[in-house]
């Protein structure tokens, strides 16, 4: 394993995990499995680490990756499975050379994935986000019984082979966005950590024109999954959108029909053309969306509420135009970036001000 300093790839966690595992190349799970403190992550995140040096995802601000990355060499090396300590609630980390400076402590698991072991958990976990399936995965700790050895996993397919309580704690299921809350079960002289898996948002762009593409990529980065309809063949090319879900080429009366086949998150209407986006908004109406964005200026959008008539009340509380937190953006990628951050916020729960004048009051 080369150590080449630490590198990322800049794609999303599943994307990485897909290029490495079609090419059926090694990779090491890093799953934090508990934290006491102010930690960057908390016990169920997870990054993977391939045997390029490239990483995909953050336990830490940075600060722990690169002792990680050494220890995941060994991890590729022999197979066995390791469990990294790291406390930077005293000075002694400067002993260390690591300079975290969290003022917390993390317990972090390793364990090598590759075909015979199906890549699992991460295989099934990344399956429940693309398909949107809720569930859970369990994760040996700690252990002294050799019959659930250290880093062994639990899935839907043989969670029967787990303890019973491990097993009905994996079939409890997170109500979506209240975001997971794993568990550490002691059974069977065994420690299991069993984590919810957070399933991504589910976004729906109207219209396809330039500036979407910037929106795509940022929250295809976020593990987002993005659906794109137009109703203009010039726009609507797959290519423009490499990491859309889905890109349709469908007419706005089409809509409706597609939001009673699928389900979404957040919409946001920004075809820059009128007709289109009076429809969208129409059919929006009509649906369960909890988040309904709109690109433009206030008077363009209360243009249109008037102009879908009584419709226009059934948006109230979930409309939100102009769209995006003020941030001064100007460029289709700062707008972009107001956009997905004002939906983060909004999904959050959070007024989506800065931490230090929330830290000062």
């Amino acid at each position: 394993m080369t150590q080449p300093g630490l590198i990322h790839t800049g794609v999303a966690t599943d994307e990485f995990f897909r290029y490495y595992a079609g090419r059926a190349e090694p990779l090491v799970l890093a799953t934090v499995t508990q934290t006491l403190g102010s930690t960057y992550r908390k016990a169920g995140a997870q990054m993977l680490i391939a045997g390029d040096g490239r990483v995909a995802g953050l336990l830490s601000g940075g600060c722990l990756e690169a002792d990680l990355m050494a220890r995941a060499s060994t991890v590729l090396a022999t197979g066995d499975p390791t469990t990294a300590h790291y406390d930077t609630r005293s000075s002694d980390d400067v002993i260390w050379g690591i300079g975290l400076g969290c003022e917390g402590a993390m317990t972090i698991l390793l364990s090598r994935l590759d075909r015979t072991n199906d890549y699992q958990p991460f295989n099934f976990t990344a399956r429940c986000r693309f398909e949107q399936i809720e569930a859970s995965f369990a994760i040996v700790t700690q252990t002294r019984n050799p019959r659930f050895p250290l880093g062994a996993a639990f899935w839907a397919e043989n969670k029967h082979l787990a303890p019973a309580s491990v097993a009905a704690a994996m079939d409890v299921s997170t109500p979506r966005g209240a975001g997971p809350s794993s568990q550490s079960i002691e059974a069977d002289d065994a420690t299991f950590l069993v984590v919810p898996i957070e399933l991504p948002p589910r976004l729906l762009l109207l219209g396809a024109g330039p500036d979407a593409m910037p929106l795509v990529e940022i929250a295809g980065l976020m593990n987002w999954q993005v659906t794109v309809f137009d109703h203009r063949p010039a726009y609507v090319i797959a290519d423009r959108f490499p990491r859309a879900r889905r890109v349709l080429l469908k007419a706005s009366a089409e809509l409706p029909q597609e939001l009673r086949a699928s389900q979404y998150d957040a919409a946001v209407v920004m075809s820059h053309h009128l007709p289109s986006d009076q429809a969208y908004l129409a059919a929006l109406a009509d649906s369960s969306v909890p988040y309904v964005g709109l690109l433009g200026p206030a008077p363009r959008r209360i243009r249109l509420l008037h102009e879908i008539g009584d419709k226009a009340a059934r948006l109230s509380g979930r409309l939100y135009g102009p769209i995006g937190l003020d941030i001064g953006a100007r460029s289709p990628e700062t707008i972009a970036l107001a956009i997905v951050a004002e939906i983060q916020a909004v999904m959050a729960g959070r007024e989506g001000g800065p931490f230090s004048k929330a830290a000062a009051g």
